[in-house]
Formats: structure tokens, sequence, C-alpha cells
């Protein structure tokens, strides 16, 4: 048995106690007779990016040890996972979204510690519920992971040994698998360092990763195509018809859904991150949809419409929503280089300030309502306008302030941008026609030298064009 491929015994096996006892003439039988050969692998689209990642956060950190977990299943109820998705910073350093791998960078020198598939000469591959081929399918071998992603690749097991020593140079991504935690002493200071590194060298997308943000919007635009064309459906199962329909599609040309959808009937869409989903779709009323597709290399869209359910919008509800479009308008209009982050809310906000004195519902005037120490008119606006996209739909959390919150735009960024007004049901500030209402219009928007581009312009934003393309795809 080869160094890289350590026994697996009966007794390490992830099996039930509802499983048959396997003789062992059985087991014998079943590890002789396959062919597992290496396949040829091609090397995988983000191999030399990550290389070139790799290197920076090395020359950041010179002469340590970096520790980036890829994490492992999550429990869903007793003995079923969640479906695996890797860490975001691990995948962006190494490609791998395998489970259970761990990426450590040591003074410059990079290995990935993964699990390969069981070797034949063990029971693991036929008896082993979580990692075995014929219950979970086939895992890559190390040959075939090196060659995917251009680094060398060992067997988990020897990572212990690769984090022996030297913890006073040893940075770990923490959080991420408890594993890893346990074998390195915490230095919080140092890690946090480490996490909030991570998360700024994300700030700015390259070519490739603007690329897979704009896919991803495109096949989020075909969701949303995809419910209105099945509305009949939607109007008789509600809410939950909505929701399947874009996982449906975010499954067949993505990897998932980048985040829950939040599919707000009526008063739901007052909720920010109503994920419930379980309402009507009633005429006469508005649907806000909040959906993303995560691609196959898990860069997520992050999108809201809200439309009409009826297929028009009332006079009422088109002047609201005009109202947030003008907002979000604004706020797209702030985005270009040299700009404050913070300028598209600030620019968004100052718009719906104004339109919620027209509608004679602040306390104070405007300006007093924008003031700092004021800001009443966040009654109905709740939220920031903006946050970093990516590999996260909320990317880059863990960056300074300064480097994201109160920084300055930079090519390369990419942001949301997403007003909303609500209404909640039992506002009595407001008039009673207006109560229940939430609308929030959101865009992905590239920062480019020239200013900005919206990868999700192909889905309609005005109130005419929003009514043309459901009238062109509901039955």
């Amino acid at each position: 048995m080869s160094q890289d491929h350590p026994d697996t015994t009966a007794a390490t096996l992830h099996t039930e106690s509802h499983d048959p006892a396997v003789p062992e003439a059985y087991s014998a039988f079943m590890r002789q007779g396959w062919d597992d050969v290496d396949a040829d692998v091609p090397p995988h689209p983000v191999a030399e990016l990550a290389a070139r990642r790799r290197a920076r956060l090395a020359s950041i950190f010179p002469g340590e040890r970096l520790v980036l977990p890829g994490g492992g299943f999550k429990v869903r109820s007793y003995d079923t996972d969640y479906r695996f998705r890797v860490d975001t910073a691990h995948v962006y350093f190494s490609g791998n979204q395998t489970s259970d791998a761990v990426l450590v960078v040591d003074d410059g020198e990079a290995v990935l510690y993964a699990r390969p598939r069981s070797g034949r000469d063990t029971d693991e591959f036929f008896r082993d519920r979580a990692y075995g081929q014929l219950w979970v399918g086939k895992r890559p071998s190390l040959g075939e992971l090196s060659a995917s992603l251009g680094l060398p690749v060992r067997h988990i097991d020897r990572l212990p040994d690769a984090l022996s020593g030297n913890a006073h140079k040893t940075r770990v991504h923490r959080g991420v698998s408890l594993e890893v935690d346990r074998q390195v002493p915490l230095d919080q200071a140092r890690d946090g360092e480490l996490a909030r590194v991570i998360s700024e060298m994300r700030l700015i997308k390259d070519d490739w990763e603007v690329d897979q943000l704009e896919q991803a919007c495109d096949v989020t635009a075909l969701g949303f195509t995809d419910a209105v064309a099945e509305w009949p459906r939607v109007l008789e199962f509600g809410e939950r018809w909505i929701e399947g329909t874009f996982f449906r599609r975010a499954r067949a040309m993505g990897n998932d859904i980048g985040y829950d959808s939040i599919v707000g009937g009526g008063g739901h869409a007052t909720t920010l991150h109503w994920i419930d989903n379980d309402g009507p779709i009633t005429p006469g009323t508005m649907v806000l949809l909040d959906m993303g597709v995560e691609g196959r290399n898990l860069y997520t869209a992050d999108v809201t419409r809200t439309l009409p359910v009826d297929g028009t919008f009332t006079p009422l509800q088109r002047e609201l929503y005009e109202l947030v479009l003008a907002a979000q308008d604004a706020g797209i209009a702030a985005v270009r280089p040299g700009q404050p982050f913070s300028g598209t809310h600030e620019a968004a906000m100052t718009v719906l300030a104004h339109g919620l004195e027209d509608l004679k519902l602040l306390p104070v005037s405007a300006e007093e309502a924008l003031d700092p120490e004021s800001k009443v008119y966040s009654r109905w606006t709740l939220h920031g306008t903006s946050h970093m996209l990516g590999l996260d739909v909320h990317d880059c959390g863990q960056a300074s302030p300064e480097a994201y919150k109160n920084a300055t735009l930079e090519t390369g960024m990419v942001l949301t941008v997403e007003p909303g007004l609500y209404f909640q049901d039992d506002d009595l500030l407001v008039p009673e026609e207006l109560r229940g209402i939430g609308i929030r219009i959101e865009d992905d928007i590239l920062v480019t030298p020239e200013g900005h581009r919206n990868l999700s312009a192909s889905l309609p934003r005005t109130t005419g064009d929003v009514e043309a393309w459901m009238a062109q795809h509901r039955p």
C-alpha cells in the first residue's frame, strides 16, 4: 500500500446501523476485478489564475504557512447531508471543488491535501455511504486532481505531518473545518489578518471572473423567463412554483442557486429575506423575485425584479415602481472608478427620500430625513443599496472597511445596486392602499474604466419593458 493511498479499514467506514452485515467472502469478491485507471484530465481553466493568486498571497506573508481548508459535508437531518459546496477562499486559490481537501501554502510552495477515491483493495468504495463510489459517485484520484489543478496533491492523511511544528508561522482560514482548526493553535490576530487579506484580494475581478459572472446573469435571466412562461402554474401553486422553476434552470445550466431564492408575493415582498416561499400569487398584487444562479465555477448572480401579477401595473404600482427605478438609475450612475462605494447608496436614497416626501409620508423634509443623525426615511427603505458580488453573493465580507465600505470604487469591482421600498401590512403611518407593497429592483454592475456595465441588463427594468416581456412569455 503506497503512502498516498492509506488503508481504509471497516472500522472507519461511514456505515449505518441498518446496513446489512457483509461476509468476508463477499468483501473479498468485491475487491477484485475492477478497472481503475486515471483518466486524461485537461487543465482546469482557473489553474493558471489560481497559481498567480497563490503567489501573490504568499508574497504578502513571506516565509509563513497558510492553511485554507475546503470544508466537508454538513448534516441536514440525522444521517443525510446537504449537497457539498466548497469554501470560497479554498476554491479561489486552488480551483478544487472536492470535499475534505486542504490547501497549504508553505513558504510559497503550495500543496493540496485531498481525499481521493478509495482503492479497490478496501471496502470503502462499495460500503462507505459518505465517500464510496457505489454510493455517491467517483471521486478523482490524486493524479487526476494534480493534472487538473496544476499543483502537487497528496493524500489528506498526510496533512497532520504538514501542519506539525512552526505554529507561530502558521495562519489558518478559520471556521471552515473543525478538524483543521483543532490541529493548529488559534492566533486570532494573525488568522483574522489572513481572512481579511483573502477577502480583499477578491475585490477586483479579472476578465475570467467577469465572464463567469456574466454567464451566471445570463442563465439567471433565463430562469426568470421560465417562471413567467409557467404563469398559469404560478397562479395555481403560488410562490413554490416559481422557486422550483428557477431552481430547475439553475441546476440544468449551472451548479446551483447562489442563495435561497426570495419569492415574495403580495405582502411577503416586504420581508427582506422571505425564503419560506409558501404563499399564494394573487391577481392584482405584485411579486418580488430575488434570485441568482451559481455557475459551474461557483460565481453567482444576484438579481431582483418586481412583477405585476396581472402582467400590467396599476397606476399606484407604476408610480411606486418608477420611483424605485429612478433611485436605482441614480445609484447605477454613481458607479465609476474613483467614486466612493457609499455613493451608490447615497444617490439612491436621495431619490427615495424625496419621493417619500412627495408622498407626504416623511415627518420632516427630505433634506432633514437624509441627515445622518435622522435617516427616518429608512423606515421604508430598510437596507443598504450595494454589496460586492463574486464567488459569494455577499462577496469579500471580511475585507476591512477601508478597503470596502469606506473605499473608492476601482475598475474590476462588481457590485449590486438594489434600492427598494417596503410598506408593511401593519404600518399605520402610511395610507391603507400602500400597505403590503414591497418593490426592489437589483442589477449586477461591473466597474469599467469608462464607468460601469450592467451584467444583468438582459432582464427588463422599465415598466413598459417589464409589461412587454411578460406579455411575450406569459401563456
